[in-house]
């Protein structure tokens, strides 16, 4: 009764995001041409995207009947070294959750980012995983904060997590990894003499049963916006622990106001008769 009222729940979500689809989600495909990542990460599109293909050495792509398990060539090519790295290092099968759309651009729900290829979330978890359940992946992820301590959980977390986070901060095409800042913490507390890689974990709100990837702008790709640099330093420090304060109310409530997407990504958009 469980799994029929958790499909009936997911299969509502499903109908609910069809109807308020963008217009990036109804390009069903890949759109042709050399791999392009054009805009930023949260404003942007892409050419030549490829598709990951749901199985390989080392991970697993889960909740495929999204179609966001496309991204860059050297998106694809990270992910499936990360899977034979972590296969090599006796780590378990990593899941890989959202990437991007086939063109890119803005989702509807779930993200701001993940526009142009070059983005891929990862999922933690605590206990086993098969095939049967990577297809019905209800409740795979597992929070791993403890949001009354604001501290991970110790019952939860493992070493085959931190050594995850730290073979996918290893490739030096990673420009930065999200956490939940209290997964930093655990890292800083637990990652011993060896800290360069942990520069790049970002502390960033949510990310309590998943971190998100973010490569850097192939070196290719002219109309690709990287982010400011990562500041020096293992960002174990104070800034770290102001997350943890409570935020003060301006008491103002904020409009959010979607940017206008690059000239690029708006004619792809025209040349797929949406724009």
């Amino acid at each position: 009764m469980h799994l029929v009222r958790t499909l009936f729940i997911s299969g509502l979500a499903i109908l609910a995001t069809t109807a308020n689809a963008t217009q990036w989600e109804k390009i069903k495909t890949p759109v042709q041409g050399k791999a392009q990542s054009i805009g930023g990460y949260s404003n942007g599109c892409i050419i030549g995207a490829q598709p990951l293909a749901l199985k390989g050495e080392g991970y697993q792509v889960i909740r495929s009947a999204r179609n966001r398990y496309y991204g860059h060539p050297q998106l694809l090519d990270y992910l499936t070294n990360l899977g034979k790295k972590t296969k090599a290092a006796g780590v378990p099968t990593i899941l890989i959750g959202d990437m991007g759309m086939p063109a890119g651009g803005r989702f509807s729900s779930g993200h701001a980012s993940h526009q142009t290829g070059l983005d891929a979330d990862i999922w933690l978890r605590f206990g086993p995983m098969d095939d049967a359940t990577a297809r019905n992946p209800a409740g795979l992820a597992t929070i791993m904060v403890n949001h009354n301590t604001q501290r991970v959980d110790d019952n939860l977390w493992n070493q085959h997590h931190t050594h995850l986070i730290k073979l996918a901060a290893s490739d030096n095409r990673v420009d930065r990894i999200f956490v939940n800042p209290a997964i930093k913490v655990k890292l800083c507390q637990t990652a011993g003499s060896d800290r360069g890689w942990l520069r790049k974990i970002r502390p960033w709100y949510g990310h309590d049963s998943h971190f998100h990837i973010r490569l850097t702008c192939p070196a290719d790709a002219a109309s690709c916006e990287n982010q400011a640099p990562v500041p020096a330093g293992d960002g174990c420090g104070e800034e770290l622990y102001s997350w943890f304060e409570p935020k003060p109310d301006t008491g103002t409530p904020t409009t959010k106001v979607l940017p206008t997407p690059p000239v690029q990504c708006q004619m792809l958009l025209s040349e797929q008769g949406l724009n």
